[in-house]
C-alpha cells in the first residue's frame, strides 16, 4: 500500500480514481489531523496488503520528498522575487509584453537569456486572469516542470487550465500511451500523437478546449504539431496564440512554422548572463543582444579530447567546489552522449525525480543541452563530447554556452569547438574574453 500526502494541493470534491482513492490521497485540508488520517488509512488495509518500506526504500522516499519540497520552496522564493516591484528588469519585460496586449496572435523571438520564458509565463498568467481558458505548452520536460512549480504559486484564478508538455495533452484527452501504441518512439511522438491530438480536439467538449495557447521554445515544434494545436482552440482561426522562439536553438530535425502572419517581435537584451559570457556566444545569436549585467569572471577553457571531455569536466566540478561554489550552483552539461550520472538518476528516480533534483538546487546537476533549453544555473561546465550530426553542432554549442549566469567553463577539443562555432567564438572561449 502507498499513501500520498499533497500538502500544497486541494483535491477536487469528486476525487476518486481507482488506484488512488481519497482515503489514500491526503491534501492540504487534511493537514490539521494528518496523523489521524494516516493511522486510519493504514488500519483500513489488510495486514497482507500493508508492507512497510525497508531501509533502502525509506532512504529513497525521503530523498525524493526532500527534493520535491526544496524545489517547491525555491519556486515560492522565485515567485516573490518576480513580484518585487523593485526588480527593474522584470518590469521592463512586462512592459514589452504589454505592448502586444491588443494582439491576438504574436511571435516573440530573441536570443538565449532574453527573457522569453519569463514573458511566456507572464502572458499565460495574464490571459488566465482575464478569463481566457489558457494552455501553456512546451516540449522540454525540465522547462515544463519549471512552469508547473511556478504556476502553482499563482492565485488559482491566474493559473492556466493546462500547463505541460505538448505530448501530454493528447494523452490526457485519451490518446494511447507509448506502451499501448507499440510502435517506434519516433513514430509515436512525431506523427501519431499530433494526429491524435487533432482528432481528439474535434471530439472533445468545447468546455475542454482553449481560448488561448502560449507556446515557449516554439522552434521545437514541427508543422504537424501546429496543425494539431489549432483545433484545440475554441476558435481555431481567431483564438489567441502567442509563441516564443529562438530559431538558433532549433536542435531537432524539425522545420515547423507557427500559423502567425505578423512580423515577429524581437527581444534585444540579454538578462541572464554576465557580459563576458554573453560576449562569448554573441556570434551565435539570431539577433544582436545588449548584455545588461556586469562583466563578471572570464570564461575558462580546458583542453581535452571529446573522449575525455566528461572525465575532465568531472575534475573541473571538483575544483569549483574546492573554490567555494556550492554543488547546487553547478550544472555539468554534455553535447554528445549523456553523462553516466544523468542516466543513473533517470533510471532510478524517473524524470520527475530527476528534474525536482535540479530545481531543489542541492546537488550538482548532470544534464544534456537538449533538455536544458530555457533553464540556467550560476555555473555551467560544458563538456563538448561530440555533437552527433554535424549540422546540429552550431546550435548545440550555442545552447550549451548560453546557460550560465556567472561562470562558464568549456571543456573539449579546440578544433571541434572551432568547427562548430567559428573562429570568433573559439577565440573568445580560448582567451576567456
Amino acid at each position: 500500500m502507498h499513501l500520498a500526502v499533497l500538502p500544497y494541493t486541494q483535491l477536487p470534491a469528486d476525487w476518486d480514481p481507482p488506484e488512488a482513492p481519497r482515503t489514500l490521497a491526503l491534501d492540504a485540508t487534511d493537514l490539521p489531523r494528518l496523523a489521524e488520517r494516516i493511522v486510519h488509512a493504514l488500519n483500513s488495509q489488510t495486514r497482507d496488503a500493508y508492507a512497510p518500506l525497508d531501509a533502502a526504500q525509506c532512504e529513497h522516499a525521503v530523498k525524493m520528498l526532500r527534493r520535491s519540497h526544496r524545489a517547491i520552496e525555491n519556486h515560492q522564493l522565485l515567485a516573490k522575487e518576480i513580484a518585487d516591484e523593485g526588480n527593474q528588469l522584470t518590469r521592463e519585460q512586462e512592459r514589452a509584453i504589454a505592448l502586444l496586449r491588443f494582439q491576438h496572435r504574436a511571435q516573440i523571438i530573441g536570443g538565449a537569456g532574453s527573457g522569453k520564458t519569463h514573458l511566456a509565463m507572464i502572458k499565460a498568467r495574464t490571459l488566465a486572469r482575464d478569463g481566457f481558458r489558457t494552455a501553456l505548452l512546451c516540449y522540454s520536460r525540465g522547462l515544463t516542470r519549471h512552469f508547473q512549480l511556478l504556476a502553482a504559486t499563482w492565485p488559482e484564478q491566474e493559473r492556466p487550465a493546462y500547463v505541460g508538455l505538448f505530448h501530454d495533452l493528447p494523452v490526457g484527452w485519451g490518446a494511447e500511451t507509448e506502451q499501448e501504441f507499440g510502435g517506434s518512439p519516433v513514430e509515436y511522438y512525431e506523427e501519431h500523437l499530433p494526429a491524435r491530438l487533432a482528432q481528439l480536439a474535434g471530439e472533445t467538449d468545447e468546455d475542454e478546449l482553449f481560448d488561448a495557447i502560449v507556446v515557449d521554445e516554439a522552434q521545437d515544434f514541427a508543422d504537424a504539431w501546429w496543425e494539431a494545436l489549432q483545433p484545440c482552440l475554441r476558435d481555431p482561426a481567431e483564438g489567441v496564440l502567442f509563441v516564443f522562439a529562438d530559431e538558433h536553438q532549433s536542435v531537432f530535425d524539425r522545420e515547423g512554422r507557427a500559423p502567425i502572419t505578423l512580423n515577429p517581435f524581437p527581444l534585444d537584451d540579454n538578462l541572464r548572463s554576465t557580459r563576458t559570457i554573453a560576449h562569448a556566444f554573441a556570434p551565435l545569436t539570431p539577433v544582436e543582444q545588449t548584455p545588461r549585467l556586469p562583466a563578471g569572471a572570464p570564461v575558462r577553457y580546458l583542453a581535452s579530447s571529446a573522449e575525455d571531455a566528461v572525465a575532465t569536466a568531472d575534475d573541473a566540478v571538483e575544483k569549483l567546489m574546492d573554490e567555494g561554489w556550492e554543488p547546487g550552483q553547478i550544472a555539468l552539461l554534455t553535447t554528445g552522449s549523456r553523462h553516466p550520472e544523468q542516466r543513473t538518476q533517470i533510471e532510478h528516480e524517473g524524470y520527475d525525480g530527476y528534474w525536482d533534483g535540479f530545481f531543489s538546487a542541492t546537488d550538482v546537476f548532470y544534464g544534456h543541452v537538449l533538455g536544458f533549453k530555457g533553464l540556467e544555473r550560476p555555473v555551467v561546465v560544458l563538456a563538448v563530447n561530440g555533437f552527433g550530426a554535424a549540422e546540429r553542432a552550431r546550435q548545440l554549442l550555442y545552447v550549451g554556452l548560453s546557460r550560465a549566469r556567472s561562470l562558464l567553463v568549456v571543456v573539449g577539443d579546440g578544433g571541434e569547438i572551432w568547427d562548430a562555432g567559428g573562429p570568433v567564438v573559439w577565440e573568445r572561449i580560448s582567451t576567456g574574453s
